[in-house]
């Protein structure tokens, strides 16, 4: 019999990329989606017939961290071995303004799907994993750096003090309960599927469609914080191998290497040839009311336990973006009929 896995946020990047990982290692899997007016599965349409080692190809259900009563029945339908609960409201900007919503779905929202598979491996005699997305942006103002494991948490906005929460009680249910429980601190890891409100897709995006003629300027706030990025479809292997683990822990998943945002500005435009400083404005709707100025990853615990690192270099990842991005753009144009 295959392994059954459960996705929470299937229909984000990292849901896109974990699910295809899984199928291509022939796992039955099974992602969780919000109900809405509009479909917003793009990045998983293709994952939905006979993909990889399934038949079946990805199924999808109905459901909502908010709601603890469809997530228990979700888990009792599939009768997963792995959960990997990424759902999230995951705009650190946008959780300023939507403090409580960010703290009931990624806080909570984590707790009720612990909850729900202690109850369901208690009832059942089962031992179901789970994997709990942690984030970089629990440093928040860091105390040292590189940031490892042991590094204390200082968060620096509602995201990432509702993360904290989520992370001390997904240790919390491995050390009450005995859960295969983990937490992988993920530091920033983008794609060309990362949504366009983030910073690192909107400077891509942006700048390919100025080289077409299809946008004027771009706006952006902090260009000097520096990040640790890397390629989502590497770091979702690392979710895989620490689910595979013979007991439970935490691990660091990063690149190692700090750049700022300036510097991914430069590159992408540099990619396109244009000079960024002809095209880009300080917009301060932007900036956050507190900083997280600096973010660089240890991820050496990662390495010699799960044998990972990453295969995409910070300019192989800002290649990748603006390719894609590209090509998106010429379609676009092509349908103006320009």
């Amino acid at each position: 019999m295959p392994k059954v896995a459960l996705i929470t946020g299937v229909t984000g990047q990292d849901g896109s990329y974990l699910a295809e990982l899984l199928l291509h290692k022939g796992y039955e899997v099974h992602g969780v989606v919000r109900r809405s007016s509009s479909f917003a599965t793009g990045r998983i349409d293709h994952l939905r017939r006979g993909y990889g080692g399934s038949a079946t190809g990805l199924q999808l259900h109905y459901g909502d961290l908010g709601d603890a009563t469809g997530l228990r029945r979700i888990i009792e339908q599939t009768l997963p071995d792995e959960v990997y609960n990424l759902a999230a409201q995951s705009h650190v900007r946008i959780s300023f303004d939507q403090p409580e919503y960010t703290a009931d779905v990624v806080g909570l929202g984590a707790l009720r799907l612990l909850e729900a598979i202690r109850d369901h491996n208690q009832r059942h005699g089962r031992a179901v994993r789970f994997y709990q997305a942690g984030s970089s942006e629990m440093f928040g103002k860091v105390a040292e750096v590189p940031q490892r494991e042991t590094t204390p948490f200082h968060p620096r906005s509602p995201y990432g003090c509702a993360k904290c929460y989520a992370h001390w009680q997904t240790v919390n249910y491995r050390e009450a309960y005995g859960m295969f429980a983990v937490n992988g601190i993920l530091f920033n890891h983008e794609s060309p599927r990362r949504g366009e409100n983030f910073v690192t897709r909107k400077i891509t995006r942006s700048a390919t469609r100025i080289k077409l003629g299809l946008q004027d300027k771009l706006g952006l706030g902090n260009l000097d914080a520096l990040r640790d990025w890397g390629f989502a479809g590497d770091y979702v292997e690392a979710m895989w191998l620490m689910m595979q683990q013979p007991a439970p822990d935490d691990y660091v998943v990063a690149t190692g290497e700090n750049h700022s945002v300036r510097e991914f500005l430069e590159l992408t435009f540099e990619q396109v040839g244009l000079d960024w400083k002809k095209y880009v404005t300080l917009d301060e709707t932007y900036l956050r009311p507190t900083e997280v100025d600096v973010l660089i990853g240890d991820a050496s615990k990662a390495r010699r336990l799960l044998g990972w690192s990453p295969r995409v270099n910070f300019k192989g990842l800002v290649q990748m973006m603006v390719a894609a991005d590209l090509e998106l753009a010429e379609r676009e144009k092509r349908s103006l009929g320009h």
